[in-house]
């Protein structure tokens, strides 16, 4: 498998870039990219630099570190090296005086870096309209997350079972599984999208470590290390028998992601609360799924779902106790948490080729978190499970 960018899928995705800011953005002229992920977005490679795309001319690629590797790796059209921002400025005397930039990545100290070689009066924000071109997905990157999918049903059927064993640490078993994850081709992070954030496999807990609170932004939980380490989970919470076992992990092909969520119960019976309960959330997630179609927004998604949920079920739901997300599911690719989400507010009619991962997901009390998470693909018959479908607890 090829794992360079084509030029052609290069060329597709600045052209579909230029068409939504002049859309969105009319009188637009200048646009600078810094964030190592959106140039491996547009250009193929990820190096300390930046892309300057200006409307009417050919986007160049300024690379400080490593320009011999992005040389290799990159069908870019337009690549030069820079020592600084200084080098790069005396290509651009006639630069407009506003530029659009990544207003959520770029650092203050960055910007007044910039800005003192490049002297624009104005900024203002492309965050929205990077997210929405990178929204849809071609053939080529639905390639990628379709075999990330295959390897997410492999880790959770084959591997996972083996590796929970009584008196096991909730630490030493996501050790295990990250070891195992790489050894069956995953590439080795679970990147994101929301500031700050670090995660290396996702969140795995043992029984009620999966409703305890976490600094995520999820329905799940998990104990984490330490209070300066919150991933991972716990080395003093031992599994043992009756324990539920919640595994919430992002697996990755070439940069894009999938993202599921598989329960497993260790060496004793389901209760039936929880069952039932987990049974609601799964036929939540083909509810969510089957409207997964162009021309839906969102929200529409999202008020449905809230607004037909049996009597009762809404306290605990995506969230235990008062820290509920506002969510059913959110878009995903070369981060796990894209836009656009499963949410009020979202009202852009989805597209063909989105991807999602869903997740409607329940707290119980003294036993966990119960629910289903996989991810899909919109087309026009409704969503495209790639994560295999694993609807019961598997039991160990």
């Amino acid at each position: 498998m090829d794992y360079k960018t084509p030029l052609s899928e290069l060329q597709n995705r600045m052209a579909r870039f230029k068409e939504r800011m002049d859309k969105d953005c009319p009188n637009w002229q200048t646009a600078v990219i810094f964030s190592k992920l959106n140039l491996l977005y547009f250009t193929g490679s990820m190096p300390e630099g930046m892309l300057i795309i200006e409307r009417e001319k050919e986007p160049v690629l300024w690379v400080r570190q490593s320009y011999e590797r992005v040389l290799k790796e990159s069908f870019f059209n337009e690549i030069k090296p820079m020592k600084s921002y200084r080098d790069a400025a005396t290509a651009y005397t006639n630069l407009s005086n506003t530029v659009h930039i990544e207003t959520s990545f770029v650092p203050l100290d960055m910007y007044k870096r910039f800005n003192k070689h490049f002297p624009f009066k104005n900024y203002e924000s492309l965050d929205h309209q990077i997210a929405m071109t990178r929204a849809v997905k071609s053939s080529w990157e639905l390639n990628f997350m379709r075999e990330a999918g295959k390897l997410h049903q492999k880790i959770t059927l084959e591997r996972i079972p083996q590796l929970l064993k009584e008196g096991i640490s909730e630490a030493e078993f996501a050790a295990d599984l990250y070891k195992a994850m790489i050894e069956e081709g995953h590439m080795g992070t679970a990147r994101f999208n929301m500031f700050d954030t670090e995660m290396l496999i996702g969140q795995i807990g043992f029984g009620d470590s999966s409703i305890i609170p976490t600094t995520f932004n999820g329905p799940g939980g998990h104990r984490g290390m330490y209070p300066a380490v919150p991933v991972l989970g716990s080395r003093e919470r031992k599994l043992k028998k009756g324990d539920m076992v919640f595994v919430d992990a992002g697996v990755g092909i070439n940069g894009y992601h999938t993202d599921k969520t598989q329960l497993y119960m260790y060496n004793d019976s389901i209760p039936e609360e929880a069952l039932k309960t987990h049974n609601e959330c799964v036929k939540i997630q083909y509810d969510i799924a089957e409207m997964l179609k162009p021309g839906v927004t969102p929200a529409h998604i999202y008020e449905t779902i809230i607004n037909n949920l049996p009597e009762g079920f809404s306290e605990n739901f995506m969230g235990y106790g008062k820290r509920q997300v506002k969510f059913l599911g959110h878009a995903i690719g070369l981060t796990i948490d894209e836009i656009p989400v499963i949410a009020n507010g979202f009202d852009e009619p989805l597209q063909e080729n989105m991807v999602f991962a869903l997740e409607p997901k329940k707290g119980i009390k003294d036993f966990g978190m119960v629910g289903a998470e996989n991810t899909f693909i919109v087309t026009p018959d409704g969503g495209e499970n790639i994560t295999g479908d694993q609807p019961s607890f598997i039991e160990i």
